[in-house]
């Protein structure tokens, strides 16, 4: 019987793995901050193993797509691993916190984080590279590194609606080379947060594996396809569907407290 609504879970995440790698490609970033509540909501998977799980979807996504980006020379490896380290130890702390936290505290959050993706998508419409370009330091690369590998250990995302518009500009980065970097931070900071996460707690592999699986050929999908959209219409309607589903956690988890 478990061996049966294992396979079940695991039919329920193909589908959305591969609609959120859709939305990687054709958005550019932000589809697999839909992950988590998929894995709780659809799935079934409870809170903290359904965080844990996203790191792994995360992590394989985030891995395929700057290997594919490195191809034609748009990862800056040193610049990578500069802010995946100072992630990678935001991400310890925030697995901390997120060991703490209970479930529908942590559900809360994600609806607040949800509303500030939507923000920051909404404000990246058109030519992100246009904008005005800051001196950078060291310090602000690496209080920026730490900040998102905190988001990273604590929800389980990538947090590249963070650290793509802080390539730009704090480091002048051209967008397409902002991206590639960005899924690289993402790779490097997921796989530690990911390691903090199992020395906890555990994760169902089966559930894991398959939504990664299907996340990589959507995000491949999506690249693909995303020529013939129009950009700017498809962010705002990704946006959309962020801020509904952040009311929606918002409500429900809100009434659970009270």
């Amino acid at each position: 019987m478990q061996s049966v609504l294992a396979a079940n879970a695991v039919m329920l995440a193909l589908p959305f793995g591969i609609l959120i790698g859709v939305l990687l490609g054709l958005v550019g970033g932000g589809g697999s901050i839909l992950a988590v509540p998929v894995l709780v909501y659809i799935v079934g998977e409870p809170v903290h193993a359904a965080t844990t799980e996203s790191l792994f979807v995360v992590g394989v996504a985030a891995l395929a797509g700057a290997a594919d980006h490195a191809r034609f020379g748009n990862v800056r490896i040193k610049t990578a691993l500069a802010f995946g380290l100072a992630g990678s130890v935001g991400s310890i702390g925030g697995t901390a916190l997120n060991r703490i936290a209970g479930g529908h505290v942590i559900l809360l959050a994600f609806a607040a984080l949800l509303l500030v993706s939507a923000w920051a998508l909404h404000s990246r419409r058109g030519d992100v590279a246009q904008r005005a370009r800051r001196s950078h330091t060291q310090t602000r690369v690496a209080l920026v590194g730490l900040g998102t590998g905190v988001l990273t250990g604590f929800f389980g995302v990538g947090g590249g609606f963070v650290i793509v518009p802080a390539l730009v500009v704090l480091l002048g980065l051209p967008i397409a080379v902002a991206v590639g970097t960005s899924l690289a931070v993402i790779a490097v900071t997921s796989t530690s947060a990911l390691i903090a996460h199992l020395i906890s707690g555990g994760a169902d592999w089966a559930i894991a594996g398959g939504f990664a699986a299907a996340a990589v050929v959507g995000a491949l999908l999506g690249r693909r396809l995303g020529a013939g959209f129009d950009r700017n219409r498809l962010t705002s309607l990704f946006v959309l569907m962020l801020v509904a589903i952040a009311v929606l956690l918002a409500v429900e988890n809100l009434g659970a407290l009270l």
